[in-house]
This record gives structure tokens, sequence and C-alpha cells, in this order.
């Protein structure tokens, strides 16, 4: 551990600073501002374990249709505040935009809670939905901010995982608990949020951009240790801002540069994969899925589902550093395509009646052996990594409203899936619609092969040049992209 020495000009006392911060207030930082994604996850899973049209809901008649509709607002909700959460940040700062989005938590949750027309729920759901896709954007902002370099991939990583973990207690509460009690839960997630987070600081980042240096170091002090040498990070935060407002050119002029135009291939290109999958239908629709496959279980699916994905992307963020993100999406890829096909041979088998209902009975495993395996798979490879490229392939002049585009081109396509999922799969059937799932995840490893550069291991200005035609040695797979 280095030791920095300054010397008092009142007493000559030579006092020691550490140059390795503390770690433990940057990981209870990253975890207070990550509790907004628990309050994201119970918004992306409510609808996974229950059945709105039963009237389970203030005794509301609800259709399958405008459940088709109360399950895509929210990915609505995340298409309308991607561009504006990245200004609203920059405006108040980070801290104080995520506080905010506590209103909208509750503004939503007391709508459904208190519904007395399907327009309240999907008012609800929309609010709602925006709240949980501003923390999709605001809440790694803020983890990247505070974290020294060496832990900061792991605290990064936090988001998703939390993430999962809220779609975890929301399969659990559809389970166990009564309609009112579930959404009473969701509503009191967040204010548990603004309570833990209130007392964390603001990001130096955003302090020395706003030209108050005494609040960056306050916040330095904090999140490193008192014994911790805040005057050369600052030095260091200071050179970084400043190389930032010397690059900074126009989206227009960026676009010239080949670097750039491969950097939005890559990135569109994997969260249209992403998303095309059909992900977000296997997460909305879980249990109706295991209904359509006349699956009967002593224990609820879902919630199985839901704790092998918080295995799974815990354990992706544990080695992506160490196999490279290639290689996982790969991987990922792959055995996404084998888990829809075998999820569409088991609908053929059944819809089609080419087996009887005994023989169907033999194989009533695969359907939840199947999802499991999707959203493992998915959990460790190609849910977290395209936006972990996406912040890595951008140039840094136009990397805010690039990564903006992105979300916002990922929420469009996650609601295009999961609001027509369901009428698909009564138009061509759900073992055709899970043969296009299984196409796209093809294309998808393909695409990911020939295109997509291993980023592992190199700097950012390494993956400009490489994306600008130069030759950089790399870990893992060879890029045959775009040579």
């Amino acid at each position: 551990m280095g030791i920095g020495k300054e010397v008092s000009s009142n007493n000559l006392v030579v006092e020691e600073f550490r140059t390795t911060g503390n770690k433990t207030p940057q990981y209870i930082a990253a975890l207070s501002v990550c509790l907004g994604s628990v309050a994201a996850g119970t918004v992306l899973g409510w609808t996974s374990n229950i059945d709105l049209t039963k009237g389970i809901l203030n005794n509301l008649e609800i259709t399958t249709d405008q459940v088709n509709w109360i399950g895509s607002l929210v990915t609505l909700g995340g298409v309308f505040v991607c561009f504006p959460i990245g200004y609203f940040c920059d405006f108040v700062g980070r801290k104080l935009a995520m506080l905010s989005m506590i209103i909208l938590f509750s503004i939503g949750w007391l709508l459904i809670i208190f519904a007395s027309n399907v327009t309240m729920i999907y008012l609800g759901r929309f609010l709602t939905g925006i709240a949980g896709g501003a923390f999709c954007i605001a809440a790694p902002m803020y983890t990247s901010e505070i974290a020294e370099k060496e832990i900061r991939g792991t605290l990064g990583s936090y988001f998703q995982l939390l993430l999962t973990v809220g779609i975890l207690v929301a399969n659990v509460l559809g389970v166990y608990a009564n309609i009112k009690t579930f959404c009473i839960v969701c509503f009191c997630i967040p204010l548990v949020f603004g309570i833990v987070f209130l007392f964390q600081p603001e990001t130096p980042v955003y302090s020395l951009k706003k030209g108050n240096e005494e609040d960056a170091r306050k916040a330095i002090r904090k999140l490193r240790g008192s014994g911790y040498d805040v005057d050369a990070e600052l030095r260091e935060l200071k050179v970084q801002i400043e190389a930032e407002k010397s690059l900074q050119i126009s989206l227009k002029e960026s676009l010239k540069k080949k670097a750039t135009q491969k950097a939005f291939v890559i990135s569109f290109g994997l969260m249209i994969f992403q998303q095309m999958s059909g992900i977000n239908a296997v997460i909305f629709f879980t249990s109706t899925i295991f209904r359509q496959a006349g699956a009967n279980f002593s224990f609820s699916p879902t919630i199985i589902v839901g704790i092998m994905q918080v295995i799974a992307t815990f354990v992706s963020s544990t080695i992506v550093d160490k196999f490279g993100r290639k290689i996982l999406l790969i991987a990922s890829d792959s055995m996404m395509a084998l888990s829809s096909v075998a999820l569409g041979i088991y609908f053929t088998l059944q819809d089609r009646k080419i087996l009887n209902e005994e023989q169907i009975s033999v194989i009533s495993f695969l359907p939840i052996l199947s999802l499991c395996v999707f959203i493992v798979v998915f959990s460790l490879g190609y849910g977290p990594i395209p936006w972990m490229i996406s912040s890595e392939v951008f140039p840094s002049e136009i990397k805010s409203v690039a990564s903006s585009a992105a979300g916002t081109l990922n929420w469009f396509i996650a609601f295009i899936v999961t609001k027509y999922y369901q009428p698909l799969t009564v138009l061509i059937g759900t073992d055709i619609t899970f043969y296009i799932f299984t196409l796209i995840s093809i294309s998808g490893t393909l695409f990911v092969y020939f295109i997509v550069p291993e980023t592992k291991g190199k700097s950012l200005d390494e993956i400009q040049r490489e994306l600008g035609g130069e030759k950089i040695e790399s870990e893992g797979i060879d890029n045959k992209a775009f040579s």
C-alpha cells in the first residue's frame, strides 16, 4: 500500500496518507443506491406470478389484451425516460435525481393499489416504469463515479444483481401474498431505498463539474476514509474532467469516424438481440408459459427460476473479467437458442397433439428445465454484458447521448416483445413463437462471433483504436469484425 506525506506549515507534523481507500464505504454506497434496483425489479416481475384476468385486483374485470398492456407499459416508461434522466442527473445531481424517483414509484403503486378501473393500473405501471427505467441509467452512473478503479467492475455489477433480487421478491410475493399485500410491499421498497440512500454523498465527479470542490472533498473522504490522500484524487478527477471538456464534439462530427459507426452497430445490435431473444416475455409471463405447458408442480417454478437468475447474475459478476465478454456472450446465446428450441419442441408435441396427455406428462419437466437454463445463461452473458460493452465502445465525447439512445432502443424492443408475445402465440402458436426466438438467438451468436470485439483487458483508448482499424493484441477469441 502506497503512502503519501504532507507537512503542516504550522507544526511541522508529518501526516501520512493512504493512496488506496477503504473499500467498505464504497460497497455500502453501491448497495444502498442499488436498493432502487430492487424496486425496479419488483416492477418488472409484478405480472410474472399473478393472473389479473381473475379479478384479484379490486374485483376488476381485466381482459387478456389489457393484461398485455399492463405488462408492456412498464417498458414504454423506460423508453420515455432514457434521454431525460441523463440531463436530469446533470441538472440536479445523481443523488437527488434518484431520490426524486421515489415520488414516481409511490404515485404509481398507489394508483395500482387503489385502482377503480384499468386506466389507473395503466398509469401506475407507466409511472413505475419511468422510475425503474431511470435507475437503469442513473444507478450505474452513480456507482461508476464513486468507486475506485480496482472495484468499479464489481460495484457496477450490483445494479443487475439487485434487479434480479427484485424480480425474485416479486415472484415470491406473487405466490405467498394476496395482491394488496404484494402491492403494498412494492410501495414500501422505494421508501426504504430513500431512507438508506439519503445518507450517502453526491458523487465527487458531479460536485467538481459544478465547481463545488469542498463537497467533492467531503464525498471522497467519506467514501475512502479519513486517512486517504484526497488531494491526489481531486487532482486526477480535475484532469479527467478537463480532458473530457476538450474532447467535446458534436454527434454529427463523431459519426463521421469509423470507430463511432462501428460502436453504434455493436451496441445497437447487442441491444436488439438481447431483447428479441424473448427474455422479457419469459420474465413477464413465466407463470402463463407454465400454465400453457400444463406443468403441474407442488412448488412455484417461478421462484426457482428467480433464485437461479440471482445466482447466475452473481456468478457473472465474478467471472466476466476472467473469461472475457465475447466468449460469455457466445456461450450464453448458444444455450439460449437450445433452450428456446426445446420449449418450441415441447409445445409442438403438446399443442399439435403429437403426443397424448400421458406421454406429455412424462416430459412435463422440460418447460421448467428449459426456462431455468434460458434465464441462467442469459444472466451469465446476454443480460449484463451488452450494457457493459455499450459503455466501453462509445467514445467519451458522445457516450452520454449514445448510451441513452442504446437504452431507449432496448426498452422499445422490450415493449414490442412483451406487448405482442401473447397475441403472436395465438396467431402462429407458442411453438412457432419460440422457434423464432431460437433463430434470433442463433443470429445473435453469429453477430457476436463476427462483429463484436473482445474488450477485456483493453483501455477505452485501445478499444477506440481497434474500432478505428488498428490491430490490437486481444485476449480470448480473435476479433473478426470489420476486417
